[in-house]
């Protein structure tokens, strides 16, 4: 029996009409390269942010527990017996203590979250700004 000749594939076809119409050739393995350096900015973004997540988590960890260890001092200071204007001065300086420390607290969380979301920020944008140099060199290239 006659073997069949094996019908063209779809890549060799659209290969084929490109160059009957005389396309530019598309350079894949430029492309590909492209598209993984984008991949690659995007994981250290990402890297970034979980670091600042986890940096995160850790402060408010570190909080908690100075918190709990506060509290525990104050109750055992208020259940010292004493006099009323001295428990009134215990209490209002474990008041003042505890807004120092939750307003300290909120700064540093604040500016943990600001790192990490710039230092994400700036991976794309640096990404961005070697792609449109990519862009304007192929332009150059063709030239």
């Amino acid at each position: 029996m006659a073997k069949k000749p094996e019908p063209e594939s779809f890549l060799d076809m659209f290969s084929k009409f490109g160059r009957d119409l005389k396309m530019p050739a598309v350079d894949v393995d430029d492309i590909v390269s492209h598209h993984r350096k984008n991949l690659e900015a995007l994981e250290k973004s990402v890297k970034a942010s979980a670091a600042g997540a986890s940096s995160l988590v850790a402060k408010q960890r570190e909080m908690i527990q100075s918190a709990l260890h506060e509290i525990t001092e104050a109750a055992q200071g208020i259940r010292a017996p004493g006099n009323p204007q001295e428990l009134l001065g215990k209490q209002a300086d474990f008041a003042k203590r505890s807004f120092e420390a939750a307003l300290r607290n909120a700064g540093e969380a604040a500016e943990i979250v600001r790192k990490s979301g710039a230092e994400s920020i700036e991976v794309l944008r640096e990404r961005i700004r070697e792609s449109m140099q990519e862009i304007r060199d192929s332009y150059d290239k063709k030239k």
